[in-house]
């Protein structure tokens, strides 16, 4: 066995990159403690003990269930020491079995996420590689083995306890499923016509296609969790109708879908859209002409799914333009590389002066290039303006997909809220200010990843089964703030 290991390890070292750089890995563990996949699947998943397998066990790692089980989300790569690139790392891992035949790992890798995941094939198609197509869209949307005796009840059979889950993007989604499988009578109420959130409205149809996700939602509401769509709170929907109701505690995860604003001149403009909202009107089937050239301004995962749907929708350059260096870019990298495949053109150290246009339609960006200085409380280096290095570029469309910030405006005041209009909630018991709330997803963290949207969703199920079961009070709002 030692023989056949040495060989091996080798074999390994060559497929991989940043093969150089694991040698001055000194397992500190900093890679699975920002892992949010370590606490999702943490009797599965270890990238720390995976990689030290490598060395010592490689047959048993490239077998391994963990090697299949890596959402890049990056989180490792951006806490490592060693800026060891693990995501890369297990690719290249994954291939190697893949030649070899060893892909028993994958299977369990699937059925783990099938019964661990409320919408499992979604979840495939969007957080994992692409190499979880030819397999992941064969996971079909039956309810996970764990929870199919539950498939029949209805909420008349479940329990007394009443949880409102407002938002059903895939914390609301996921932590109705987790509080359904522990009794409790769950609604989910939804803003817009269906749900999903962010997974329905924004994410484009060629990453996760919407009859995918459509049939997992039809399997979740097979749980007995009933789903009521155009009910949004602070309009149509109150925190005193919830009390009215005999809710006895209620989730907030509303996402984060309020789009920042440039700041400059020109961006009322006609032909400046946002980049949420452009993909909204993308995914609801709407007619839109982006024209020849569309530039689309951001580096972040959204600014690739838009630039990618502009080329789709016809026009012949889709520019990003992104003030940092790419190594400071939070999209995916392997979302960049695949955006750069189709033909999207990335200009790094660019950032948007003023819109410049004509007769009241946007035709193009003043821009001045960047240089970079210190780091900021981020860890990225600061972007700093090049004096007179001024220059404009023309577009047809301009995408702004520079951030976006959770809209609080329906909140009643008592619950807090913190820098960058995020809810304030108990680290440990994910509770608002408001006795009885709870918040977590985006609106809670800012924008952040479907993993760790799910996190969270798995998280407050478990806390707000703890509060019920310590006799919760009556759902009690003094100074209910609704505002339209």
């Amino acid at each position: 066995m030692e023989t056949d290991a040495k060989p091996l390890s080798k074999k390994l070292l060559e497929h991989l990159l940043d093969a150089e750089k694991l040698k001055y890995c000194f397992e500190c563990g900093i890679c699975t403690s920002s892992c949010p996949m370590v606490e999702l699947f943490p009797n599965h998943y270890n990238p720390r003990i995976l990689l030290e397998k490598m060395f010592l066990k490689p047959d048993e790692a490239l077998k391994s269930e963990a090697l299949w089980l890596c959402a890049w989300c990056y989180q490792c790569a951006k806490h490592c020491p060693q800026k060891l690139k693990l995501p890369e790392i297990f690719l290249s891992m994954r291939k190697l079995a893949k030649n070899r035949g060893d892909l028993k790992g994958f299977e369990r890798a699937m059925e783990t996420i099938r019964n661990e995941i409320a919408f499992p094939t979604s979840f495939c198609l969007v957080c994992l590689h692409p190499e979880r197509v030819d397999t992941a869209v064969k996971l079909a949307p039956t309810p996970p083995v764990s929870r199919r005796k539950s498939t029949k009840t209805t909420l008349k059979t479940l329990g007394k306890d009443k949880v409102a889950v407002i938002g059903a993007g895939p914390a609301g989604l996921t932590a109705a499923v987790e509080l359904a499988k522990r009794g409790k009578a769950v609604t989910i109420f939804e803003a817009s016509s269906s749900p999903g959130g962010m997974l329905k409205q924004c994410i484009p149809e060629h990453r996760l296609p919407k009859a995918v996700l459509d049939s997992e939602i039809e399997q979740i509401r097979k749980l007995g969790i009933e789903i009521v769509v155009n009910k949004q709170l602070g309009k149509n929907l109150t925190f005193d109708s919830l009390r009215r109701g005999n809710y006895k505690a209620v989730f907030i995860s509303t996402g984060a879908q309020k789009s920042r604003k440039l700041g400059t001149e020109g961006e009322n403009l006609d032909g400046v859209v946002q980049a949420l909202e452009f993909l909204r009107d993308v995914n609801t089937d709407k007619t839109i002409c982006v024209g020849e050239r569309v530039a689309v301004v951001g580096g972040g995962n959204v600014a690739v799914d838009a630039a990618r749907t502009a080329l789709r929708l016809g026009a012949k350059e889709a520019h990003i333009l992104y003030r940092r260096s790419r190594e400071e870019m939070p999209a995916n990298p392997f979302e960049v590389k695949e955006a750069e495949e189709d033909g999207v053109k990335i200009q790094f150290l660019v950032a948007p002066k003023k819109v410049v246009g004509k007769d009241g339609k946007a035709t193009g960006l003043e821009c001045v290039k960047m240089s970079l200085g210190e780091p900021d409380e981020t860890g990225r280096r600061t972007p700093k303006p090049v004096e007179g290095s001024e220059f404009t570029l023309p577009f047809d469309t301009i995408i702004l997909a520079i951030g976006e910030s959770p809209n609080t405006d329906f909140l009643p005041r008592e619950i807090e809220l913190g820098e960058g209009n995020v809810i304030l909630v108990d680290p440990f018991t994910m509770e608002t200010s408001l006795s009885g709330v709870f918040a977590g997803g985006d609106c809670v963290s800012g924008p952040a990843t479907v993993v760790e949207a799910i996190v969270a969703g798995k998280r407050a199920a478990v806390q707000i089964e703890q509060f019920l079961k310590a006799g919760a009070p009556k759902l009690e709002i003094t100074q209910a703030r609704e505002q339209t």
